[in-house]
This record gives structure tokens, C-alpha cells and sequence, in this order.
């Protein structure tokens, strides 16, 4: 093409107008969603042409910003000071880079694909409705829109898991429970060390609305650095928790005169008095034959809970000393 006809295409592109229902259709938002995004002066004001209003490629290319930043979780408001930013020179390139950073993927792990033919089988070869919708939900399965019967696995490993466990005879309503109470802790793990590490690392970087381009890409790799913390520290902590309750587990199940192996300290079952009025309390509840399930299972939460507030702590501590270093 001649020099002359890319110029001439270049700028027909660069003179490109838009009617409102064109300016709708070319970027995938509604009539009544631009005129909302006018009002809240997020998109330039369009020329006025006679009674018409006329739309350019800058007001396409603004509104597939908002479109991709509420994709990625910010609010309109949020929106709006980006933008404000943006127009006013700050720039966006960095803290699209740290939004884009955080949003990334979180594990070396790769998705995959299974049919439910595919399903069943790993799962006996047996269909269980429920089951799959609570996978669904759980967010374990995600159906593939268009292709009926055929599943995203977000993570292969964890459904790898649940295999595992109902070939070993676990149900897969305990199985989903369990994961459900599962998630829950992991959760409180995570939100406990968000908040450590914005404390602590980048509470800094949050001094400007929106940040400067320069403080969000410090901040970006700053997630890099971290990132992996959390789930190292876990991993750890996990492993050696895993070791103590399985001891205890075993030694309480083969009795309390079976060697424990070198260097194990010695579990000996202890009678601990409760109060008259507790017991009471617990016969009501369950029962008086269960009354001694009800105090161990009692107990047993009482160690977890104590040994996740020991986990996290011990997490924002190895936080803090990755920090230093």
C-alpha cells in the first residue's frame, strides 16, 4: 500500500464518529449505560452535531477501560478517580500494572478441562447431581457455557484430592463439608495476612488516590516478592501440625502404652473434672450418653483454633522478616 493510502486510512480511523446505538453496539455497553456514564462524567462530552450527538474512538477506547477495570473489581467511583488521573496526566500505566499483578495468578497451577462421562468415572462411575452442583457452587467445577456436560477445573489438584479421598471411603457430602470449613480458615489466613502486610509493606505506597505511577509499580513488585510468603509459610506450618495431630491421633487410638518412636513425649489419657452445672449443660444438649464425645470434640476445636491464631501470627512474622531482608 502506498504511502498516500496509509495516511488516507489513517485518518478515516482517526475521524472515526459514532451515533450513540453505534458508539453501543462497537463496544458491547448499552444506550442507557452511556448515558449513565455521561452523567457521571466519565466519558468525555460527545459533540454536538444539529440534534445528533457525534462520538469518537476516544469515548470507545474509554469506555473499554471502565469496562475492563469493573471486570477487575473496582466500583465506579473508583473508576472515576482513575480516569480523573489519567486526564489530568498522572497516567494509569502503573497501577493498571499493580491491579494487573494482583488479579494474576496466585499458583503455578494450570487449569483443565473434564466432561461428566470423564467425572463420573474418577468418581466410580456413578452420576450424583448433587454432588456436581455443589462443585459447581463450591467453584471446584465451573460449567463451559456452550458446551454442554463439559467442566472447567480451576484447580486439577484439589479435585485430585477429593478422588482420592472418596476411593478411601469418604462420602462426598463429607467431602464438600469439609472443604467448605476448610476455605473458611484458609480465608481468615489470608485476610489476616493482607492485613499484616498493608500495615506493615504497603501502607506507604496508599499515601495518593490513585497512587503515582512510580509508588504502584513499586507496589506491583512488591506482590511479586511477597506472594509466595503466605502459602510457603502455610505449607510449613501445616506439615508440622499434620505430624503433631497425627501423633496424637494414632497414640490415642492404639492405646496409651504403645511406643510412640524416639523422642515422642508420652500422651497418657488424663481425667479433667468439669463442673456439675456444665455437665448438666451438655447432657441437655446431646444427651447423657454423649456427654464424652461432645467434651473431646469440644476440645479438639479449641487446639485448632488456637493452632490457626499460631500459624498466622507465625505468617506475619516470616512477613516481616522477608521484609527486612
Amino acid at each position: 500500500m502506498s504511502g498516500a493510502g496509509r495516511s488516507s486510512a489513517a485518518d478515516r480511523q482517526a475521524a472515526a464518529e459514532y451515533r450513540i446505538e453505534d458508539l453501543a453496539h462497537a463496544s458491547g455497553a448499552t444506550v442507557r449505560t452511556i448515558r449513565a456514564y455521561q452523567d457521571r462524567g466519565l466519558l468525555p462530552t460527545p459533540e454536538r452535531r444539529g440534534r445528533a450527538n457525534v462520538y469518537r474512538d476516544t469515548h470507545l477506547t474509554r469506555l473499554r477501560q471502565i469496562a475492563d477495570l469493573l471486570d477487575r473489581g473496582y466500583t465506579l467511583a473508583s473508576i472515576k478517580e482513575l480516569l480523573d488521573a489519567w486526564d489530568t496526566g498522572r497516567g494509569l500505566g502503573g497501577v493498571l500494572g499493580l491491579v494487573a499483578e494482583v488479579h494474576g495468578p496466585w499458583t503455578d497451577e494450570q487449569a483443565d478441562r473434564i466432561t461428566r462421562e470423564e467425572l463420573n468415572l474418577k468418581f466410580g462411575g456413578t452420576s450424583d447431581d448433587e454432588a456436581v452442583a455443589e462443585a459447581v457452587e463450591l467453584g471446584v467445577l465451573e460449567p463451559i457455557p456452550g458446551r454442554d456436560g463439559e467442566f472447567l477445573v480451576p484447580s486439577p489438584q484439589e479435585l485430585a484430592v477429593a478422588v482420592e479421598l472418596h476411593a478411601a471411603g469418604v462420602p462426598l457430602g463429607a467431602i464438600s463439608g469439609h472443604l467448605r470449613e476448610l476455605r473458611g480458615q484458609v480465608e481468615q489466613i489470608a485476610s489476616r495476612f493482607l492485613e499484616f502486610t498493608t500495615e506493615h509493606v504497603f501502607a506507604r505506597y496508599l499515601g495518593h488516590r490513585p497512587p503515582t505511577d512510580s509508588d504502584a509499580a513499586e507496589a506491583a513488585a512488591m506482590v511479586r516478592r511477597l506472594r509466595p510468603l503466605a502459602q510457603q509459610t502455610v505449607d510449613a506450618e501445616l506439615a508440622r501440625a499434620m505430624r503433631t495431630f497425627a501423633t496424637r491421633h494414632l497414640h490415642h487410638h492404639l492405646g496409651a502404652d504403645t511406643p510412640l518412636g524416639a523422642g515422642s513425649p508420652s500422651l497418657a489419657p488424663q481425667s479433667v473434672d468439669l463442673p456439675a452445672g456444665t455437665i448438666r449443660a451438655v447432657q441437655q444438649l446431646v444427651g447423657p450418653d454423649k456427654v464424652s464425645a461432645f467434651v473431646a470434640a469440644a476440645t479438639e476445636r479449641e487446639v485448632q483454633t488456637r493452632t490457626l491464631d499460631a500459624l498466622t501470627s507465625f505468617t506475619g512474622k516470616a512477613s516481616q522478616v522477608a521484609q527486612t531482608d
